[in-house]
């Protein structure tokens, strides 16, 4: 049996254990605090910013409370499309049973995670704030298309994991998101070890026929991708809904800040360094 197939395996009886209704596993309060900490304040996107130490402690907290929410919509977002594109796949590229059995295990959590992300934003904020990446198509070698799908799961999963951890710990946040954050992270951490091996799986399957320059391409591609996935944390629906007045500005402003850059590093890389582990980047990138 090989390493994927073991792997699964695996996975499948975890999920099995750690099986729940998403319907009745989360209690819901009828109304959040707004002068609470919703979002652990380290990880609020103007956190470190000259704008950041303008603001008095209301407006901060203000800020936290649309910023979870944004961080819901953008996790939303991006599983939404996953959803998709697992559905589309999960015949076409696979045919072994233990590999099959979990991906259905990951489908149905995957869809869990949309009604809790999506049931908090309905209850609480009234809407989901949209994604603002626009997809280009451009010609793939290869296996490409695969390759490049499950490295969007895993940028979705790894990023926003490192978020959940944190908050999932997070006593000063209200019970109902530490609790969406800690079981978001749980499944997750199934599905990275499994996107890891898989990703792995087709780059060495496919890529000894890529040319030096569909090579070239491709890794320009995938530091691009990340560094358009960081900006969606920067949403200026969140910071206009805060009160800014120039919402845009403070996007900007976030998105050039030294501080944030640094943030953005070290939360990206132990997903950074798996990628160089597997081949697919030569060194860890310095991001934008």
């Amino acid at each position: 049996m090989e390493a994927t197939e073991r792997i699964a395996e695996k996975l499948t009886r975890a999920s099995q254990k750690f099986f729940y209704d998403v319907t009745t596993k989360l209690d819901w309060p009828a109304t959040l605090d707004h002068s609470t900490w919703c979002m652990s304040p380290e990880l609020v996107s103007l956190h470190g910013t000259p704008l950041w130490d303008e603001m008095d402690d209301e407006a901060r907290r203000k800020l936290a409370f649309y910023e979870i929410a944004g961080f819901f919509s953008m996790t939303l977002n991006g599983e939404r499309p996953l959803l998709e594109g697992m559905s589309h796949r999960i015949y076409t590229l696979e045919k072994r049973l233990p590999v099959l059995e979990y991906l259905h295990h990951f489908l149905d959590e995957e869809n869990k995670h949309m009604m809790m992300f999506s049931g908090y934003l309905r209850r609480y904020v009234g809407k989901v704030y949209p994604e603002k990446k626009i997809p280009f198509a451009r010609p793939m070698a290869k296996g490409e298309e695969d390759i490049a799908f499950f490295l969007k799961v895993l940028i979705v999963e790894e990023l926003s994991d490192y978020y959940n951890v944190h908050m999932g710990h997070d006593e000063r946040l209200p019970k109902i998101i530490r609790d969406i954050n800690w079981t978001h992270h749980v499944d997750e951490a199934r599905h990275v070890h499994f996107g890891r091996n898989y990703m792995k799986q087709l780059w060495d399957q496919h890529t000894p026929a890529w040319s030096p320059e569909q090579l070239a391409s491709f890794r320009g591609w995938l530091v691009d991708y990340i560094n358009a996935s960081w900006r969606d944390f920067y949403h200026p629906g969140v910071y206009k809904d805060a009160g800014f007045a120039d919402p845009y500005a403070a996007r900007k402003l976030a998105i050039e800040s030294p501080v944030c850059r640094a943030h953005r590093q070290k939360c990206s890389e132990r997903f950074l360094s798996n990628l160089v582990d597997s081949g697919v980047l030569p060194a860890i990138p310095e991001l934008a």
